[in-house]
């Protein structure tokens, strides 16, 4: 089956049941509808959009062999500190990935491995650090990809999903996003005092 794309709306808000607001760390934004979005392969009904609509009971399902993938695609250097992945093995199964290798790069023809999860029959959404590469991975792979020793940077992002519980073949997936770090926008007018330094509150108010 040819690949399904997905350009999401202008602005996504996360607010359903698969994950509140009261959960999302307040140092994170969001940045999922910056990308394109594309999947290796899905049915009829459970497209690539299922994962970006934040509805508890829709999923994407894939149709075709392993490795199944997940493409986020940007347009624009963006710094990711973070991954989220939502599951449900108790109504999914065989269904339900179980290990994950997460890549980055520039496109899809310069990937390269920066993280791979395991996980144990999964409920809910699983969060996974993108601030660096993890031990086990070779640090080679990921020193061009690093802004300041701590968060990583790319124009593509892939989940690719290895294998399934069960040994199941396709696989069901519940909602992904992903989240770069929140920035004070008042750091980018490059302001020569601090709004909240004594001499600018005196300012602050009518008199």
């Amino acid at each position: 089956m040819s690949q399904q794309s997905y350009i999401p709306p202008s602005r996504t808000e996360i607010t359903d049941g698969i994950m509140q607001e009261d959960e999302v760390d307040r140092n994170l934004k969001e940045i999922g509808h910056l990308a394109i979005w594309s999947v290796s392969s899905a049915k009829p009904g459970c497209g690539v959009d299922c994962l970006r609509d934040h509805l508890a009971d829709t999923f994407w399902q894939s149709d075709g062999v392993q490795p199944h993938f997940i493409n986020m695609q940007f347009n624009k250097l963006v710094e990711f500190k973070e991954l989220r992945i939502c599951l449900d093995y108790k109504t999914d199964e065989s269904y339900t990935p179980r290990k994950f290798s997460i890549r980055l790069g520039t496109g899809v023809h310069d990937l390269r491995e920066i993280r791979v999860v395991e996980v144990e029959e999964p409920s809910g959404c699983i969060r996974i650090p993108l601030m660096e590469c993890a031990e086990d991975i070779n640090q080679d792979r990921c020193k061009d990809f690093s802004t300041n020793g701590i968060n990583i940077r790319g124009f593509f992002l892939q989940v690719a999903i290895l294998s399934n519980h069960q040994n199941g073949r396709d696989t069901h997936v519940r909602g992904v996003s992903v989240f770069g770090p929140r920035t004070d926008p008042l750091d980018s007018l490059n302001l020569p005092c601090s709004l909240l330094s004594t001499n600018m509150q005196m300012y602050a108010t009518v008199r």
